[in-house]
């Protein structure tokens, strides 16, 4: 809604700081996604104030832990239930003054001004802010911030499966405030398009950009020359080696990144998805793109395919924790003990794939999960389960990845870590199975 049509209709378009309080509500009490809700909320809003609302909202989740560890020393006691909305006005008020610096008079008037004539709580968030203003950031250096940043659970399970070495690593670049860069998966001359765009050509292929600002109007986005697709969630599709001529199922195509690079490589993608929504999406890229597959609304359990595919591809639901440094509501959102029922449902879903595989063929499971569950322990499972595959090794030195990309059994597994002088990359685990009866 523009300004003048607000006018009209007689609402009030919230301000930035507004609507972040409307996103945190959103994503911590109702468990929402960032992407889920962002358009909802700031539609209507000038691009300045919808950026602004989206960093704030980033950055309250990046050291939410930290803040609240810090309100826990400012306040005389927790706030009650009914205190809620001036809980999620100083944790992203915290955010403003301490790791944004914004001016702080501004953020206490209006985070102030955002609780009802009358509450009780105004007192409480205009002095607890204004405290936050006269200490800086000396008392939170006092708390390991990075820890503090990431859930307990999450840590160490990290520590257990990557060494704790990586777990600091990652809690640490999860925190991060800096702009993750924009990675940009080419289909044709790479090394000409990173010239192009000013950006860097990454040893895996993609081109990678510091700024992410006005995607549309960059060179070659209205041509198709490219599209936005995080580096290791390009290494998925490059495990099937050529495509040329082939056939490929991907499993669950929505938004349509692989299946993008999969046509790119000359294979004939049936691009699968139960989501009509998210199918939508995938055509309006793949229109942009020029480029055609089949487009298939069903459910893997249920879709069935006499001929069979030389390559199926899935891209399996999961709880998405190697993507939080730029997702960071899923460390907030996601519980422990949701791993195992995604597990399952994956496993499903992997025999339903694997019975749509010709003899000869590959099936590369992949998730973007750094959880055991939903990656080695599957690619185990899988092997254990079904004797007709048998695991291919996957070769780094065609990927652009180092030693430490590869699992001891001999699949790929990605975290920030990896090309961290370069701006790291998403967590993703991948094995390669091939049919051989």
């Amino acid at each position: 809604m523009t300004d003048r049509a607000a006018e009209a209709t007689g609402t009030t378009l919230p301000s930035a700081r507004q609507a972040a309080i409307e996103l945190l509500s959103r994503i911590l009490d109702r468990g929402q996604g960032l992407d889920e809700v962002l358009d909802d909320v700031v539609r209507g809003m000038e691009p300045r104030e919808r950026r602004f609302a989206h960093t704030i909202v980033l950055a309250s989740l990046r050291h939410k832990g930290s803040i609240e560890q810090h309100l826990k020393h400012l306040l005389d006691r927790p706030l009650p239930k009914s205190g809620r909305q001036a809980e999620l006005i100083l944790l992203s008020g915290i955010a403003q003054i301490i790791f944004l610096q914004s001016p702080a008079h501004a953020v206490v008037n209006e985070q102030v001004a955002m609780l009802p004539e009358g509450s009780k709580f105004r007192g409480v968030v205009n002095a607890i802010l204004r405290k936050v203003d006269r200490q800086g950031a000396a008392r939170l250096v006092r708390i390991d911030m990075a820890r503090r940043d990431t859930p307990l659970w999450l840590w160490k399970r990290w520590a257990a499966h990557l060494g704790r070495a990586n777990a600091n690593a990652l809690a640490a670049a999860h925190r991060d405030d800096s702009p993750t860069p924009l990675d940009l998966t080419v289909a044709g001359d790479a090394e000409e398009w990173a010239r192009t765009l000013e950006g860097e050509l990454l040893p895996t292929g993609s081109v990678r950009l510091r700024s992410h600002a006005g995607v549309p109007d960059m060179p070659g986005y209205l041509e198709g020359a490219w599209w936005v697709q995080d580096t290791a969630a390009t290494l998925p599709v490059r495990l099937f080696g050529d495509l040329t001529g082939k056939t490929l199922l991907d499993a669950c195509a929505a938004p349509g990144g692989k299946t993008a690079q999969a046509i790119a490589l000359g294979a004939s993608v049936t691009a699968l998805d139960r989501s009509g929504r998210r199918l939508e999406v995938l055509e309006r890229n793949l229109s942009r793109l020029r480029m055609q597959a089949t487009v298939v609304r069903g459910d893997l359990r249920l879709f069935k395919s006499e001929a069979g595919f030389d390559a199926v591809l899935l891209d399996a639901p999961c709880s998405a924790t190697g993507t939080i440094r730029r997702h960071p509501e899923i460390a907030w959102t996601r519980k422990e003990e949701d791993i195992q029922g995604i597990a399952e449902q994956q496993r499903h879903m992997i025999r339903n794939a694997a019975a749509l595989v010709r003899p000869g063929g590959k099936l590369v499971y992949c998730t973007c999960s750094l959880e055991p569950e939903e990656g080695e322990a599957q690619a185990d499972w899988l092997y254990d389960t079904l004797p007709e595959f048998s695991r291919l090794p996957v070769d780094l030195a065609a990927l652009g990845l180092p030693a430490e990309a590869l699992t001891p059994a001999g699949d790929l597994r990605t975290h920030s870590g990896l090309m961290k002088d370069a701006g790291g990359m998403d967590g993703f685990f991948a094995t390669v199975a091939t049919r051989t009866a």
